[in-house]
């Protein structure tokens, strides 16, 4: 591989990594709070769909970005009403997130499909930075939210480890019962910890659509957000943990168009089965090795009743 080849193979991981990484830490923010949310896919394609609409209405890019991730969390309000309040069965609730958030935004975004628009541009770095061999367009050539979910990662885990709020919330998920005995609100934690989350998960979405392809087509959410479930596992459910995970899935997403630019005879159904492949791959190894219980929430996917403490 030549170093052009390379430069642009790593100049392209941040924006494949950046929905992911958001998605991801959603994830963990609701799961550390005890609350399983396999809706993932519903909020993104909702998401999506809602940012390129904005978009074309003629709202700036970071407004397209903020009505996406508003669409994002309106579309989750109902999963989070009935595992929260309702303490519904968090699988079935989220499985319909799923099929409310594609099915709305296809026949919703219909007429917005296939339309290009304005999207959001890269920081404006010095050309002496972006220019680096190999690291310059990686670091450098970026739009604003790649720098911003870095941060978010590095807050989350911050919250959570280092403040007395994440470790009220991380009580809640490992053992609701013992953190309500001691005072601690666990239906409002949850709730804070599914809002942000699903909001995160929302931005992820709208990345796809305003930054990512900077137009909308139905099922352009393409299975990433169960890559992103995949990588919270992963990840052991730890935001900075996740930027490492987020970077490995990114590589392999990032690689198959410019494989496919180098002419390598390969069908390119099975070049988009890789990013997948790696998932199911990294899930087994993991399962193998007992490592995908490291890290996760005691009382994960359950609901809790107070009666039956």
């Amino acid at each position: 591989m030549t170093l052009a080849f390379l430069t642009a193979w790593a100049g392209a991981v941040p924006g494949y990594m950046t929905p992911l990484l958001l998605a991801s830490i959603g994830l963990i923010l609701c799961e550390r709070a005890g609350v399983l949310n396999l809706g993932i896919e519903g909020i993104m394609a909702g998401a999506a769909m809602a940012g390129a609409v904005a978009a074309l209405a003629g709202l700036q890019p970071a407004r397209a970005l903020a009505a996406g991730t508003g669409a994002g969390l309106l579309v989750s309000v109902p999963f989070i009403i009935a595992v929260v309040v309702f303490r519904a069965p968090m699988i079935p609730a989220g499985l319909a997130l799923v099929a409310i958030g594609l099915g709305a935004s296809g026949a919703l975004g219909r007429a917005a499909a296939h339309k290009n628009f304005a999207g959001l541009g890269n920081v404006g770095f010095p050309e002496a930075l972006t220019g680096l061999p190999l690291v310059g367009r990686m670091l450098f050539a970026q739009d604003a939210v790649v720098y911003l979910a870095l941060i978010v990662a590095g807050r989350a885990s911050f919250v959570l480890f280092r403040t007395r709020a994440g470790l009220q919330l991380r009580a809640v998920g490992e053992d609701p019962a013992t953190a309500d005995a001691s005072g601690v609100d666990v239906q409002l934690h949850q709730l804070a910890a599914c809002i942000v989350g699903c909001a995160l998960i929302g931005l992820a979405g709208a990345y796809l659509s305003v930054v990512g392809s900077r137009t909308w087509t139905e099922g352009m959410v393409a299975g990433r957000g169960w890559i992103a479930l995949a990588l919270v596992v992963f990840a052991q459910w730890s935001p900075l943990r996740a930027i490492a995970g987020a970077a490995v899935f990114a590589s392999a997403d990032a690689l198959i168009p410019r494989l496919q630019t180098l002419g390598v005879d390969v069908p390119v159904y099975l070049l988009s089965m890789l990013p997948y492949v790696l998932t199911i791959g990294v899930l087994v190894l993991f399962a193998a090795l007992g490592w995908h219980r490291q890290g996760e929430p005691g009382h994960l996917g359950r609901a809790y009743i107070r009666q039956d403490r």
